[in-house]
């Protein structure tokens, strides 16, 4: 299974980690899926973690973002969509989370964003919360 995880995902993972999208992050850790990225989703990654009100409860030094950053791009897949997607028309940055999701051929895009969640799926793309989506892998896991 392959996912794409939103930047406010990956960003709510380092600010609690006890809620869903860090469970989220430790079941990828755990192989339970793979995750994929891509350029424009790291490079708003890289500004949203030094955005004033997200270093306001994420204290990290520079490098350990870096290192988070970099992390990421060795660990999750990073594609290169080779089209742009105009189908979120109130935030058109939404629609880069769709195209990674096209191009790395992905079955669900877990977000908190509501202009996404509205979509609720996109070319076959299930568009889950971070608890929708945990809910579908119990669910998985109990048909197997």
């Amino acid at each position: 299974m392959i996912i794409v995880l939103d930047t406010n995902v990956i960003i709510s993972s380092v600010l609690s980690l006890t809620g869903a999208p860090a469970k989220i992050i430790q079941r990828w850790e755990a192989d339970e899926f793979e995750v994929i990225t891509s350029p424009p989703l790291l490079e708003e990654l890289e500004r949203a973690l030094n955005y004033e009100r997200v270093r306001k409860y994420y204290k990290k030094p520079q490098e350990q973002i870096a290192a988070l950053l970099k992390r990421l791009r060795v660990v999750a897949t990073v594609v290169e969509p080779p089209f742009s997607l105009d189908v979120v028309q109130d935030d058109p940055d939404d629609n880069r989370v769709l195209e990674c999701a096209i191009a790395g051929r992905a079955s669900y895009v877990v977000t908190g964003n509501t202009h996404l969640l509205k979509l609720n799926e996109y070319k076959g793309i299930v568009i889950h919360t971070p608890v929708g989506f945990l809910a579908a892998l119990e669910l998985g896991r109990k048909r197997r």
